[in-house]
C-alpha cells in the first residue's frame, strides 16, 4: 500500500517575515518534494479542521477561548517573546491539527501503510493551557487522543527527535500510561525541561522518557540512543501506533541549536523507527513536522523520510558533515537505562 501525504497551502497564511518559523519552510519542502518527483508517488489527503471535541481532548477551554479571541485582533498578538498569533492563526492551527487526524485515518483505516503530515505551525511546545515555542496547538497530542477515542487504540508511542524538548507533549501525557512519550533533545537548550528524571507521575510513572544530549552530539550518539534506548522501549511498550515529532533542527547546520546530526544520521534513525513500527505495530507510523530552520536541511531531511517510508534505499546528503569529534553519550545512555530499568 502507498504512503499517505498531507499538507495545505493555507498553512502559509500563518506567517511573520523575519521569524524563524515562517511560511518559506513549507514552500522549501514542497519545492524539494516536487523536484525529486516524490509528490506524484504519494496518496494525497485533504485537510479539514480539527473539531472542538478534538481540541478539548488536549487543551483547556480557557486556552481555546483565548486563541479564538485572537481572530478579532487585527494586528495580531504575541504569546510570550517568541510565538506570534495573527488573526488567521487559530484557524490555520486547527487546520494543521486536523490534517494530522486525516493522516491517522488513512493509516488506521488501511488506506495507507504510513503517512507524513507537513503542517505548520508546529505543536510540541503547546501545553494544555499555553502556546509557546512557535506552537499554538499540540498536533501530535491531539492525534494521539483522537486515535484512542475513535479507533480504540490503547497504546500509542510518540518519538520526538526535534532538537528542543517537547515540554507540551510531556505535560499533556505525564500522568497517562496509555501514551509513551520519548524525547531526544539538546540540553541545555530551550525550553529548559527534559531531564532524565522526568519520568511521569502517578499511573504515568515510567511512561515518559527523556534523553538530554550535550551540544555536539551527532550520528554516533544518536545511533547509540536508537539501539540502547528507543529499540528496547518500543519492544517493551509494544505500541499499536507510533508517531514521530519530526524536527530537523538537530542537523549541524541549524541556526537555533548545536547538535550535529547529518542527513545520513537522520536517515538511519528514520529507518530504525520504520523497522520498529513494522515489527511491533503493523507498520502504523505517522511523521508530523515540527522544527527545522535551515531550509536545505529541512527540505532534504523531509524528502529523505519520504524515500524511507516508500521503502527505497535512497538518502540525499549533499550537506555532508563538519569536522571534529563528538562528545560521549555513554553516561547519559547509562543513566536513562538505569532510571527506566532497560538493563
Amino acid at each position: 500500500m502507498p504512503t499517505a501525504y498531507i499538507t495545505d497551502s493555507r498553512f502559509e497564511r500563518h506567517n511573520l517575515e523575519g521569524h524563524p518559523e515562517h511560511a518559506g519552510r513549507l514552500r522549501a519542502i514542497q519545492r524539494r518534494m516536487g523536484e525529486a518527483g516524490l509528490l506524484e508517488r504519494l496518496t494525497h489527503l485533504e485537510a479539514s479542521p480539527a473539531t472542538d471535541e478534538d481540541l478539548r481532548a488536549v487543551h483547556s477551554p480557557a486556552y481555546l477561548d483565548r486563541l479564538a479571541t485572537t481572530a478579532k485582533q487585527r494586528d495580531g498578538v504575541m504569546f510570550g517573546p517568541d510565538t506570534y498569533v495573527q488573526p488567521e492563526s487559530y484557524a490555520i492551527a486547527r487546520l494543521a491539527a486536523g490534517a494530522v487526524l486525516r493522516a491517522v485515518d488513512a493509516v488506521m483505516q488501511g488506506a495507507a501503510d504510513n503517512a507524513q503530515a507537513a503542517v505548520r505551525p508546529p505543536g510540541h511546545h503547546a501545553t494544555t493551557s499555553q502556546g509557546m515555542g512557535f506552537c499554538l496547538l499540540n498536533n501530535v497530542a491531539i492525534a494521539a487522543r483522537y486515535v484512542q477515542r475513535v479507533y480504540g487504540v490503547e497504546r500509542a508511542l510518540i518519538v520526538d527527535y526535534d532538537v528542543h524538548h517537547g515540554n507540551g507533549t510531556e505535560e499533556i501525557f505525564y500522568r497517562d500510561p496509555s501514551v509513551f512519550y520519548l524525547s531526544t533533545h539538546q540540553s541545555p537548550l530551550y525550553p529548559g525541561t527534559g531531564s532524565v528524571y522526568e519520568i511521569g507521575e502517578g499511573a504515568g510513572e515510567g511512561y515518559n522518557l527523556n534523553v538530554p544530549l550535550p551540544p555536539g552530539t551527532g550520528d554516533d550518539g544518536f545511533a547509540q540512543v536508537a539501539d540502547a534506548i528507543i529499540g528496547p522501549v518500543v519492544e517493551r511498550f509494544r505500541p499499536q501506533i507510533m508517531f514521530v515529532s519530526a524536527g530537523f533542527d538537530a542537523h549541524w547546520s541549524d541556526p537555533l541549536a548545536q547538535l550535529r546530526l547529518t542527513l545520513s544520521g537522520y536517515d538511519r534513525l528514520t529507518r530504525a523507527l520504520i523497522e520498529m513500527a513494522a515489527q511491533w505495530c503493523e507498520g502504523r507510523l505517522v511523521f508530523v513536522l515540527e522544527g527545522g530552520y535551515n531550509l536545505p536541511a529541512l527540505s532534504l531531511g523531509w524528502s529523505n523520510v519520504t524515500y524511507a517510508l516508500l521503502g527505497e534505499p535512497i538518502c540525499h546528503d549533499p550537506l555532508g558533515t563538519i569536522g571534529g569529534s563528538e562528545p560521549s553519550v555513554a553516561r547519559i545512555v547509562e543513566a536513562v537505562k538505569q532510571v527506566h530499568k532497560l538493563i
